[in-house]
């Protein structure tokens, strides 16, 4: 697992998507694709935990 870089930093999804499909991550509120098809309620960081779990 990789550590994240500050909460201030979108998720990459965030980048690569329109931002009107952007919103906060359930777990840690980072800025993450969270709408629309390809969307997770999770970022990148808090999925990894989730799926190490």
């Amino acid at each position: 697992m990789t550590t994240a870089p500050p909460i201030t930093e979108p998720d990459p999804s965030a980048l690569v998507c329109p931002g009107d499909k952007v919103g906060p991550c359930t777990g840690c509120q980072r800025k993450t694709h969270r709408y629309g098809s390809g969307g997770l309620p999770l970022c990148h960081w808090c999925m990894e935990s989730v799926r190490a779990g």
